[in-house]
């Protein structure tokens, strides 16, 4: 099995359900339309079970996420070399994700008049833009779910690939919890790669995507992970 298709692929998948289900809810004339948050947080859990269960069973660790394995890397003794690796993975599968999003949902694209709505298909903004407390909201999110994640890998190592499971529940209650400020990218391949798309794809009647917002759900994840790992070495 090969770390970067496990991770390119998961991380694939994940962008697919995760930007999915943002579509299905914001854009025009879908079944989901208008269907709400709790769809979007529903959906989302979803798809890092879906992702972190394609990615351990294709060779990957289930990270999906740079934020993660550069904590890991730095605390949890995760082989280095596979860094660039991993990261050019998650970046490149959230890329192909939602480029495939796109293209499922094209027609829903071109019927929604929402510059914003078609970007919050691809990557997160704030509810109120402060940068200073965005940054805090995502440091928090992202230290619950490596912190989390990191208690429950050790009880959960006989379920195997169901190590997904009890993660998908953690971003749930993230989602639930403390989505509501920035929208918990918690991730920085998650927010970034659909960006990068949504800038590259000839979307009609698109706005600019968001690059004055973008390094917060970078910066705040990676510094979220790093304090979560750090502490859980502590304890």
């Amino acid at each position: 099995m090969n770390p970067f298709i496990g991770e390119f692929i998961g991380t694939m998948l994940l962008i697919i359900l995760g930007d999915g289900v943002v579509a299905n809810v914001v854009l025009n004339k879908t079944k989901g339309n208008n269907a709400g948050l709790i769809v979007i947080t529903l959906g989302w859990a979803m798809a890092v079970f879906v992702g972190v269960f394609a990615s351990t069973s294709l060779g990957g660790s289930g990270h999906l996420n740079p934020a993660v394995t550069i904590a890991m890397t730095l605390f949890n003794d995760f082989d280095q070399a596979l860094l660039p690796t991993y990261i050019g993975a998650q970046f490149g599968g959230a890329i192909a994700g939602a480029i495939i999003v796109f293209l499922a949902y094209k027609p829903h694209f071109d019927a929604t008049d929402d510059k914003d709505a078609k970007l919050a298909v691809f990557c997160n903004a704030p509810a109120i833009r402060n940068a200073r407390y965005n940054m805090v909201t995502e440091i928090v999110g992202t230290f619950v779910l490596v912190l989390g994640a990191l208690t429950m890998s050790k009880p959960t190592d006989a379920l195997g690939t169901l190590n997904a499971l009890p993660v998908a529940l953690l971003i749930l209650g993230i989602g639930l919890s403390l989505g509501g400020p920035t929208g918990y990218a918690i991730n920085p391949a998650r927010d970034l790669g659909p960006r990068i798309a949504h800038f590259i794809l000839p979307i009609k009647n698109k706005r600019d995507s968001d690059w004055g917002y973008s390094w917060i759900p970078v910066v705040g994840p990676i510094t979220g992970a790093l304090i979560a790992a750090y502490i859980f070495t502590l304890l």
